[in-house]
C-alpha cells in the first residue's frame, strides 16, 4: 500500500519515503508518495527521486495493484533497490497549474449548471464536456461569472463522507462517467466555499489550490459539438 500523502498535503514539494515494490514494467513503489497518479482527468504527476548521491527522472505516475501508486521512470535503468530509504521531489511548477485548473473546471460545473460527461486537465488547460443540446448564447457571459467566482477568494477545502451518506444524495455527483472509487467504506468530498457562500460541493480524489483566487484569470475557448447532446468547453489559463 501506498499512503497518498498528496490528498492532505498538496503543497508539499519534496517528501522522504521507502521503496517497497518494483512492478515487472520497471515502475518504483513507495510507501508513501506526494506523486498523484493518473486518474479523474488530471495526469500523473512527475519530478524526479534521489538516493545515495543518485537521481532517476520520474515521467509519470499511475495507479498499480491494489493500493499502490506507482513512479514511471522516463527511461528504463537501474531501480533503487527495495528497503532504500529515498527523496521524492516533485515537478511543482506543472503540479501546480494541474490544481488551478482542476479547481477552475469545478467552478465551470458551477457557471454551467449541467451533467459533466467527460473532462481532461492539463498544466496550460483544461476542458469539460457536458450533456448540453446548444452551445452558450453567450461565452462571454461565462467566462465573466467564471472569473467573478476565482476573485471572491473562496477557501478550498475537503471533507469525507460515507458511501451510504453519498447514495442517500446522489446529486453531489456531477460527473456521469466517471464515478467516485467505492470500496473502502469512505468518499472524499472537496467543497468551495463556506456557509452560505458555499458554491460547490462534489466527490473528487484530485489537488486543488487552497482559494480561488490562486487559479487567476482564465478564459474560455472553444466550445465544441461532441454530438447530438454534447458540448465540450475549453478553459485556459491565462499565465
Amino acid at each position: 500500500m501506498s499512503e497518498q500523502v498528496f490528498l492532505n498535503a498538496p503543497y508539499l514539494r519534496e517528501l522522504a519515503a521507502e521503496v517497497i515494490a518494483h512492478t515487472p514494467e520497471g515502475g518504483v513503489v513507495l510507501d508513501r508518495t506526494i506523486f498523484y497518479a493518473t486518474g479523474g482527468g488530471q495526469p500523473g504527476d512527475s519530478g524526479y527521486i534521489s538516493w545515495d548521491g543518485k537521481d532517476l527522472d520520474i515521467a509519470t505516475t499511475v495507479k498499480g495493484e491494489g493500493d499502490q501508486i506507482v513512479l514511471v521512470p522516463a527511461a528504463p535503468v537501474a531501480l533503487p533497490e527495495v528497503g532504500v530509504k529515498l527523496t521524492q521531489h516533485l515537478n511543482w511548477e506543472r503540479r501546480h497549474r494541474h490544481m488551478r485548473v482542476h479547481t477552475a473546471l469545478h467552478l465551470l460545473s458551477v457557471v454551467l449548471p449541467l451533467p459533466v460527461t467527460g473532462g481532461q486537465i492539463g498544466s496550460e488547460k483544461g476542458r469539460l464536456d457536458f450533456l448540453m443540446p446548444e452551445a452558450p448564447d453567450n461565452k462571454e457571459a461565462v467566462e465573466e461569472a467564471l472569473n467573478e467566482l476565482i476573485d471572491r477568494d473562496l477557501p478550498v477545502t475537503e471533507s469525507w463522507i460515507t458511501e451510504d451518506e453519498l447514495d442517500a444524495n446522489p446529486s453531489l455527483v456531477k460527473t456521469m462517467s466517471v464515478q467516485p472509487p467505492r470500496g473502502k467504506g469512505t468518499i472524499r468530498l472537496v467543497r468551495i466555499g463556506e456557509g452560505i457562500d458555499q458554491v460547490d460541493l462534489q466527490p473528487c480524489g484530485g489537488t486543488h489550490v487552497a482559494r480561488t483566487s490562486e487559479i487567476g484569470a482564465v478564459r474560455i475557448g472553444k466550445v465544441e459539438n461532441k454530438g447530438k447532446q454534447n458540448r465540450r468547453v475549453n478553459l485556459h489559463l491565462d499565465n
